[in-house]
């Protein structure tokens, strides 16, 4: 049997898959865990979704599929409505199934061969709101000198009338701390291959200290990743 998470972004599936190691969970496909393969959104649209969800339906009829996780980002969304965003997708292509109403826990899909797995969802977010880079600015685990005069900076904007959103902010925010908060200078030197977020892959398989992945933010991430452990 094979468990699939299904991520927004090739950059969420190296996180996910940093989370998983950290947290001493085999990828593999037996149990303990089986979160062996990813889908990446690229991206977020109800149509890329629902055509992952299809692509799910089809792989599902040529290998033995236990349990589907969507995770994807809250943004500025409330859970209620990112839930029923979800389930709208889900009932493009599973009309049969129940209805998603809560994270966490699992529901029965059922496809048009009569395959039935198991399916849950988490929204990445800290404290109720945002994406990954919100999550990796939370769980930073070097001083962040450089990045954090960046509130200086958006004041001084605000002085001038000026705004930038949270979200490019935190974007903005994770690409300094990794630029200048953590590169060395022997990495400067190939500074978009091993100091940008471009480059992320470099960043969580060489540099994945620089994050805290015992950060209590994690909190319920590492439960939702948890209930793939159970039989």
């Amino acid at each position: 049997m094979s468990n699939l998470l299904i991520v927004e972004s090739k950059n969420d599936k190296l996180f996910m898959e940093a989370l998983i190691d950290n947290l001493n969970y085999n990828i593999c496909i037996e149990p303990p865990i089986c979160i062996n393969d990813y889908e990446c959104l690229a991206g977020l649209s109800q149509s890329k979704l629902i055509n992952a969800l299809k692509a799910l339906a089809a792989d599902s009829q040529k290998r033995d599929i236990q349990k589907v996780g969507i995770v994807i980002d809250i943004d500025n969304f409330s859970v209620d409505e990112r839930i029923q965003w979800v389930s709208e997708c889900i009932n493009q292509v599973f009309p049969n199934s129940a209805n998603l109403s809560q994270l966490g826990k699992f529901i029965e899909i059922s496809t048009a061969t009569g395959e039935v797995i198991k399916l849950s969802c988490y929204f990445t977010n800290v404290d109720g709101k945002g994406e990954l880079e919100t999550v990796l600015k939370t769980i930073k685990s070097q001083d962040s000198t450089f990045a954090d005069c960046l509130v200086s900076w958006r004041d001084c904007l605000s002085q001038e009338g000026k705004s930038i959103t949270d979200k490019d902010f935190d974007k903005f925010w994770v690409s300094l701390y990794i630029r200048f908060d953590t590169c060395s200078n022997r990495e400067k030197k190939q500074a978009e291959r091993k100091c940008s977020m471009k480059n992320f892959d470099y960043i969580m398989k060489e540099k994945v200290d620089i994050w805290n992945l015992e950060h209590p933010a994690l909190e319920e991430l590492n439960k939702f990743l948890r209930i793939f452990t159970d039989e």
